[in-house]
């Protein structure tokens, strides 16, 4: 049962890694990739690696995923070309 959990992580995983290199929005790509930073972190915990899935979920999905969306909120949409 614990390996059907873990398959099933790492599916919506690659899902949400294709799906974010996919899109052409980049706030919609921040958000899916900050999604895909707490399955990393999911999987880290279901293979019983507790302080790699904090370290994960801390830094990779909350500091990276609100500096990025941050960053791309403060970008203005029109060149200046």
């Amino acid at each position: 049962m614990h390996w059907m959990i873990e398959f099933l992580l790492f599916v919506i995983l690659i899902v949400s890694a294709v799906v974010g290199l996919s899109v052409r929005n980049l706030l919609a790509a921040a958000v899916i990739l900050t999604i895909f930073s707490f399955l990393t972190a999911a999987i880290m915990v279901s293979l019983g690696a507790i302080d790699v899935a904090f370290t994960e979920a801390v830094v990779g999905a909350g500091a990276v995923g609100v500096f990025s969306i941050v960053a791309i909120l403060m970008t203005s949409r029109k060149s200046r070309d």
